[in-house]
């Protein structure tokens, strides 16, 4: 159904960023004539800033609801609502024009963007209050959610890839917000750089799709030719692995999840926005949307679940022995999402999309949570150098609580739900069940033990900072209101799926993914004896490992302390993130490195040296040729004189 008005979902926030950028400019210029540009943003363009960036992404919400509504009034076979701008490439057999779509997938994802990221928005405006980039920051961030929005909402895969790269873009903007701190600017070059890893898989994924699929982009068209046979399995596999790369740089999966953790050095809010609602869901987003596609791809679909089951168990590992709060929730997203490709790996496409909404609620407010914690404890991000807020901070308490139970896997909780159901899928699928469920088992168990272990050290027993010199204060009502919204949907989230009970969002799903889904898993239907037994070992391994890690860690965090200053023998494995920053940069960066002093050397004193030999030379030759032209008679005479001798001897040469 033709729907014009689609277009409001992600102008809304570009609006919203146009326009904070005007406000960027006049805030520069005042403080140009001032000739003070470091003072603080003025009071007036903060404040009106901030509404505009957050009104922006709330209008853009409520038009999403409008358009689910909608959606959700059709007949089950005819949910499909699309907008048509204009013609936009016409060439050949390809024909794409600017077009939105809107099915139950992305109508479940653009909500989640919207509101989460209206949420983030909300709290940025306490957690900015005063920075200097105030206006810049909340451009950025509108630009941020309108390309997630475009990357989701585009018809073709081409649509999607700008949406992607610009989601990219803003990263490196973001997380290199505060660019005059060195690392801070680094951390964003890594960023950029790794995903141009991926980037290019993505784009010979996409040159080999239009050409082995009959020469369309349009991802509909994809799935049906997937599904009648015209690709060949060989190029079906090459596409769909290098499809998977350019999932491994967004979604930060082994081998490029090294750009992840080092997103922190963004403010807070960006961190929330980065690795809950946006960028890091574009990869699974992208697999579920070609699910038909990579259904029909012989052999692809297990590598995925490989690498996830993978990356979930691997970053879990790292995750235990970090001690900077937004770090352990860094390697907790990339151990998460290794859980989201380990049920597209299965065929848990449902699952898969479920666990990607509840992570969104539960992993935006421990993020926002924990920028209430660093506020509040003047940017301090050492858990060793906290403790005892939770009687100083407590709604901040309570709703990082939630968050971390969700986290966790606590039964009723959201993240319960969805990471066992992508557990049990794995245990009843055809790809090595077994042993990839052990392996999600033993990520589940780490994952309980460092929130546990979060926990212990950030609220509880004694304060491991003196009082006297740090004021600790709960964060203002623009803060805490996201915290508490977002705690309520870390509970209610799992109503969308409980086992044996109710799954709306399986029947909202099936139109999109119940194909791709069946023809990887087949007909069968697991006993409800297997589910029940899988449910209760997930939950006993939730409240067990979660036990463990805030009584082990209560107990005795000085001493806990001693062990990670001195960090030796696993510990400091652990710590240091197995040293894969430091075997990339052996491997990879100082060779580059040592390869572009070697290219310099050869540009600057061969190829520069002979262009610029042939310059001085030729500047010579003129300069010697100019003597000729003195200007003076005599020297005329004289060449003139000589050329006459010249001729007449030629003359006379030639009469012999």
């Amino acid at each position: 159904m033709e729907t014009p008005w689609l277009w409001l979902i992600p102008l809304l926030p570009f609006l919203g960023t146009l326009l904070n950028a005007l406000l960027h400019a006049g805030v520069l210029r005042r403080r140009q004539q001032e000739r003070d540009l470091m003072a603080p943003a003025v009071a007036v363009p903060e404040r009106l800033a901030g509404w505009i960036g957050t009104g922006a992404v709330a209008l853009s919400f409520l038009v999403a609801v409008a358009a689910f509504l909608r959606l959700k009034a059709l007949p089950v076979d005819e949910r499909v609502l699309t907008a048509t701008l204009a013609p936009w490439i016409q060439a050949g057999s390809l024909d794409l024009s600017w077009t939105l779509s809107i099915d139950p997938l992305n109508a479940a994802m653009m909500l989640v963007v919207t509101g989460v990221g209206a949420l983030i928005h909300l709290y940025s405006i306490g957690y900015m209050h005063g920075d200097k980039g105030f206006c810049k920051y909340f451009s950025y961030l509108n630009l941020f959610v309108g390309m997630m929005l475009m990357l989701i909402l585009s018809e073709s895969l081409l649509g999607l890839f700008l949406g992607w790269e610009g989601v990219g873009l803003c990263s490196y903007l973001l997380i290199g917000f505060w660019y005059e701190d060195g690392e801070k600017a680094d951390a964003a070059r890594k960023a950029f750089i790794v995903n141009r890893i991926g980037d290019f898989g993505f784009l010979i994924g996409m040159f080999l799709l239009y050409w082995g699929g009959g020469g369309s982009l349009n991802m509909s068209d994809i799935n049906a030719a997937a599904s009648q046979g015209a690709f060949s399995e060989g190029l079906a596999t090459l596409a769909g692995l290098c499809l998977f790369l350019g999932c491994c740089g967004k979604s930060a999966q082994i081998p490029l999840y090294v750009w992840l953790p080092d997103a922190m050095a963004g403010p807070t809010p960006v961190s929330a926005l980065i690795h809950a609602a946006t960028m890091v869901t574009s990869g699974i987003y992208l697999v579920a949307r070609l699910g038909d596609f990579f259904a029909f791809a012989p052999g692809v679909l297990p590598v995925i679940a490989c690498v996830g089951a993978a990356t979930a168990l691997f970053a879990a590992t790292i995750g235990i022995a970090q001690r900077d709060i937004k770090k352990v929730l860094a390697y907790s997203t990339v151990s998460q999402l290794g859980y989201m490709f380990l049920g597209l790996g299965v065929g848990a496409f449902t699952g898969a999309v479920f666990h990607l909404i509840t992570h969104a609620f539960f992993k935006a407010l421990l993020f926002l949570g924990a920028g209430s914690v660093i506020h509040a404890m003047h940017h301090q991000q050492d858990m060793f150098k906290m403790g005892g807020l939770r009687d100083r901070i407590p709604i901040t308490y309570k709703t990082m609580l939630i968050g971390a139970f969700a986290l966790a896997g606590v039964p009723l909780f959201s993240g319960f739900f969805s990471k066992d159901l992508i557990l049990f899928e794995t245990a009843t699928g055809h790809t090595s069940p077994w042993l990839l469920w052990l392996v999600g088992a033993g990520g589940a168990a780490l994952t309980a033990t460092y929130t546990g272990r979060l926990l212990a050290l950030t609220f509880y027993g004694e304060a491991r900072f003196d009082p006297q010199k740090t004021k600790v204060h709960e964060s203002p009502r623009t803060m805490t209101l996201p915290l508490m919204v977002l705690a309520v949907l870390s509970i209610a989230g799992g109503l969308l799926g409980i086992p044996f009970i109710m799954h709306p969002l399986a029947d909202w799903l099936d139109p999109v993914v119940g194909q791709a889904t069946l023809e990887v898993r087949g007909e069968h239907h697991p006993a409800h004896g297997l589910e029940i037994a899988l449910l209760l070992v997930g939950s006993a391994i939730a409240i067990g490992f979660l036990s463990f890690g805030l009584r082990h860690y209560r107990r005795s965090p000085e001493e806990q302390r001693s062990r990670a200053d001195q960090a030796t023998g696993l510990l400091r494995w652990l710590a240091n993130a197995w040293f894969v920053d430091a075997l990339y940069a052996l491997l990879v960066t100082t060779p580059l490195k040592i390869l572009a002093i070697l290219s310099a050397t050869v540009d600057v004193f061969f190829v520069d040296g002979t262009v610029n030999w042939v310059a001085r030379r030729s500047r010579a030759t003129g300069n010697d040729v100019r003597r000729m032209q003195s200007g003076g008679a005599n020297d005329y005479a004289l060449w003139f004189s000589l050329g006459a001798v010249v001729i007449v001897v030629g003359l006379l040469a030639g009469t012999r």
